[in-house]
């Protein structure tokens, strides 16, 4: 499906930065559509889409390195404004004929900038103000027209612009939330440099979307495989949004979703969004599958190729399915290498290319999505309707329970994990929203991402009453993260540790013992399997 470029929008062109999606966020956050593209896409293909700015990422290479990522340099002079971040700032001054070079020592982290006379960019904050730092080259030299804008005790030209030809860098990182000024000069660039508006917005967006989808779709049929999860589910109620009973959904239970889950999926879909829904009763199936299986990766294989021949037994039995939707995300297309240039369909992430059509069965691909950040999903899944607590239902792998269950997968093992896991989730959501309650915000630094429980293929020796007991541990997971790329262990207090422990104790049979995985990611994993 071809996505509509909004009539404003930002090209951020990615270096290799580690914060090149948080730059797009970033953007977003402040209701201005943008878009990651390769750092050497030419100048044409990047014309061809219109533009409304430019901002180039930092990234972790030298300019002068053999192999170092290049660009198109009549990118700077295509009439838009740029605003270049950290290698962003040294390969626009090596383009226009400036040098860059090794400081003394290199900036890592925290830095006091002195801005110097006056700024385009940096007008409206302190003289002084702190901002995040990463670098070991800088730019040493500022190219012809250009004036320096401020400076920090190691870098000489932290920030410099040419506002005639509507030139702008910082070496600093404005998109990081450590700098102090960070939003108020992306906001300085986008509001009154460029004149953009803030029109991203999750209404303009669904008439947007529900727009593209009927175009695309006309009157034919669509398909969709509904896990509950809050990817499928928002792609579900916004196909639906456009083309209503033309969408049939189905949901595959196979039977290792969490607690009271496949009863959320029937009625949200079936009887609050009235969505054609059917539902797969595959649990005897699946149980027999994976008898005696204790390999996470026989697993994974098993439950996956088992869901599309669920999936596709269904979907044949259907007259005039041409089309399949699915929930991939921006992230998805990213981490994949693949990009939306040119007028160029994306590539799909390899995965999504592995679907097992069977012989002589193909539907082509709706991803509504594809061009949306995980937190941009959830708000948008809120402005449809669908209830919070779906929108923000837990990340949940695709093999559900069985890759939380060491070992083999067996009955009584799935109801104690779902019964232990039910109370991990009630404890730490009535955590979470005491936070949110306090700070107004669902991002607090201190609230849990993910939480869940996990049981180990293991048997311990307990005291329960005056009897001996020998029953399995539960491990509890609860970790702080915002992209899942690193994780750091969840800093709970005490009291709320000590009620999982009691509750899961007291109310699950079969576990005399609870521990809480004090490890981070790296080295760990935030699953167990």
């Amino acid at each position: 499906m071809q996505t509509q470029m909004p009539q404003q929008f930002v090209a951020v062109l990615d270096f290799g930065a580690q914060y090149g999606q948080l730059i797009a966020r970033r953007v977003r956050d402040l209701h201005v559509y943008s878009e990651i593209f390769p750092c050497d896409v030419s100048a044409d293909e990047l014309a061809a889409k219109h533009p409304s700015a430019v901002i180039l990422s930092g990234g972790p290479a030298s300019v002068y390195a053999d192999d170092t990522p290049d660009m198109d340099e009549r990118i700077l002079s295509m009439g838009v404004p740029v605003l270049g971040f950290c290698y962003g700032q040294q390969i626009m001054a090596v383009k226009l004929g400036g040098k860059v070079g090794h400081t003394q020592k290199g900036e890592y982290g925290p830095a006091k900038l002195h801005r110097q006379g006056d700024s385009v960019l940096l007008d409206g904050t302190p003289q002084e103000q702190t901002v995040w730092m990463s670098h070991r080259d800088a730019v040493s030299q500022v190219p012809e027209g250009f004036r320096v804008t401020s400076t920090t005790d190691t870098c000489p030209v932290a920030s410099m612009e040419c506002p005639e030809r509507r030139l702008f860098s910082t070496q600093f990182h404005p998109e990081v939330r450590h700098t102090e000024c960070g939003k108020a000069i992306l906001e300085r660039f986008l509001f009154n440099i460029c004149g953009l508006q803030k029109s991203w917005t999750m209404d303009n967006i669904i008439d947007q979307k529900v727009d593209e989808i009927r175009a695309e779709v006309g009157d034919r049929k669509v398909i969709l495989a509904l896990s509950g999860g809050v990817d499928s589910s928002v792609t579900a109620a916004l196909v639906h949004r456009a083309i209503g009973d033309q969408l049939t959904c189905v949901f595959v239970n196979h039977g290792m979703l969490r607690k009271g889950e496949p009863e959320m999926v029937e009625e949200v879909f079936r009887k609050q969004f009235n969505v054609p829904l059917i539902h797969v009763h595959a649990e005897e199936r699946y149980a027999q599958l994976l008898a005696g299986v204790t390999d996470p990766e026989q697993k994974r294989r098993r439950i996956g190729t088992q869901f599309w021949k669920e999936f596709f037994a269904v979907a044949q039995q259907l007259d005039g399915i041409e089309y399949l939707a699915q929930g991939t995300i921006y992230p998805d297309i990213i981490e994949s290498g693949a990009r939306k240039t040119g007028g160029k369909a994306s590539t799909i992430k390899s995965h999504h290319n592995l679907i097992p059509f069977p012989e002589g069965v193909h539907f082509d691909l709706i991803e509504p999505l594809d061009h949306f950040f995980k937190d941009e999903v959830r708000q948008l899944g809120i402005a449809l309707g669908l209830p919070a607590k779906l929108v923000w239902r837990q990340p949940f792998p695709g093999p559900g329970l069985a890759i939380r269950i060491i070992g083999e997968v067996t009955p009584q093992k799935l109801a104690i994990l779902k019964e232990a896991d039910a109370v991990v989730r009630e404890e730490l959501d009535a955590y979470n929203q005491r936070l949110y309650e306090q700070t107004g915000d669902r991002n607090s630094e201190h609230a849990c991402w993910q939480y869940f429980a996990v049981l180990p293929d293991i048997k311990s020796v307990g005291v329960m009453g005056d009897e001996r007991t020998y029953q399995r541990p539960i491990i509890v997971r609860a970790v702080e993260s915002t992209d899942a790329m690193t994780a750091d262990w969840a800093k709970l207090p005490y009291d709320v540790i000590g009620k999982i422990s009691s509750r899961i104790v007291d109310e699950v049979d079969g576990v005399n013992r609870v521990v809480y995985d004090v490890t981070p990611k790296p080295p760990a994993t935030i699953e167990w399997e």
